[in-house]
């Protein structure tokens, strides 16, 4: 998979955006920068919505809470959202999302004020060809008066166009790229597809256990696509050292030895931490981390460790354990408490962490854009301010 090129004419804080990603260009890593406020984390979080959870009804309201505030004019009956080109590796795919105005039956009979949800309404005049457009649902609720009269009421739903012409093949496709679209972000950033009211909730002093970063915990076991940086990703840890040792002991039932799929993770973490060791507990409740000093080990603790070490290995493990390949992986601030030496390493640990990826980083590092050629760099308005030398 390949991301080809992205265009939004208008979209919260993106205006007139047409970018494209070179699907001949070696290595597949895009950095797209803007000085704050640009709208870079709003571009990527879009881009995984739309591609992300138009196929399960599950993940629809995501969508909602992403467009929220997208409105169509009364002057306008369609309005576009974003048009993304796709190379799926033998041909070009052209989804056009827009919401477009439709006029529904009312279906619910008497005197009462109730909450009418776009997916359960039923279309009765719908203009499009069923054959080149897939209608994906309501993107808001409305709330309305309902009488005994039957009336037809116009709402607004989001639909997705196709220059493929077989909607077998268009739904099979969306529904594998749903798949192959991972957005990773820090963990502290305000993330558009959660319910608007959870995003009030950094604003309030809470004294229970509903915050914002709880909510956020339980959307990402509903968005499996969704990683983010947090000081360590030991339940990946854990589940990758587990898995090693599962794969050995099924090596030693069937060949009478011991695979090395676990010394291999060892080996691999190691080379990540330098100097510094890891390994998993016994009871696999978690991992601890040792230094070789001179002969005697050091138990490590969590201040041993800096953040920047913390989120590489979390980056990797990541990668590795959700077997990401041949993906298209937006990435959010990845140079957050990197070295600007690591700032500029990141694009080569990619490279060689999970090459058959294409990788677009939203960034303010001009070392991570100086390890790539200036084509690769693209940039949205505010532009990164150029540095003196």
């Amino acid at each position: 998979m390949h991301l080809l090129r992205v265009q939004v004419p208008d979209f919260r804080g993106l205006k007139n955006i047409d970018i494209t990603f070179e699907k001949d260009f070696s290595p597949k890593i895009f950095p797209l920068g803007s000085q704050n406020g640009g709208g870079k984390s709003t571009l990527l979080q879009l881009i995984f919505v739309l591609l992300h959870c138009s196929v399960d009804e599950d993940k629809k309201p995501f969508l909602q809470n992403m467009l929220h505030d997208f409105k169509i004019s009364e002057e306008e009956d369609k309005r576009i959202l974003a048009i993304i080109d796709i190379w799926d590796g033998e041909e070009i795919i052209n989804l056009e999302f827009f919401c477009k105005k439709v006029s529904f039956l009312e279906h619910i009979i008497g005197d009462s004020e109730e909450e009418l949800d776009f997916l359960d309404c039923h279309a009765i005049d719908e203009d499009i060809n069923p054959e080149t457009i897939l209608d994906i649902g309501g993107i808001s609720k409305l709330k309305k008066r309902f009488s005994y009269d039957g009336k037809i009421v116009v709402f607004t739903r989001l639909q997705c166009c196709f220059n493929n012409k077989d909607m077998g093949k268009s739904k099979l496709f969306l529904d594998n790229i749903s798949s192959k679209i991972f957005l990773a972000a820090p963990s502290t950033q305000v993330f558009l597809f959660l319910p608007q009211d959870s995003r009030k909730l950094l604003f309030k002093n809470l004294t229970n256990g509903d915050n914002y970063y709880s909510i956020l915990e339980s959307v990402k076991d509903k968005l499996p696509c969704l990683f983010t940086y947090d000081f360590l990703a030991v339940e990946l840890l854990v589940k990758s050292f587990k898995y090693a040792v599962e794969c050995d002991f099924r090596a030693m039932i069937k060949t009478g030895s011991y695979g090395n799929s676990y010394q291999t993770l060892i080996n691999d973490l190691n080379l990540l931490l330098g100097n510094k060791k890891i390994n998993v507990n016994e009871d696999f409740s978690g991992v601890n981390f040792h230094l070789d000093n001179n002969g005697e080990t050091i138990e490590l603790y969590p201040e041993d460790l800096s953040h920047g070490e913390l989120k590489r290995l979390s980056i990797y493990i990541w990668l590795k354990s959700r077997n990401i390949e041949d993906a298209i992986v937006l990435m959010d601030e990845v140079e957050i408490a990197f070295h600007p030496d690591w700032q500029y390493q990141i694009i080569s640990d990619l490279k060689e962490w999970a090459p058959s990826n294409q990788y677009i980083l939203a960034t303010h590092s001009y070392a991570l854009c100086e390890a790539l050629t200036p084509a690769h760099v693209k940039e949205i308005e505010p532009k990164l301010i150029k540095q003196e030398l």
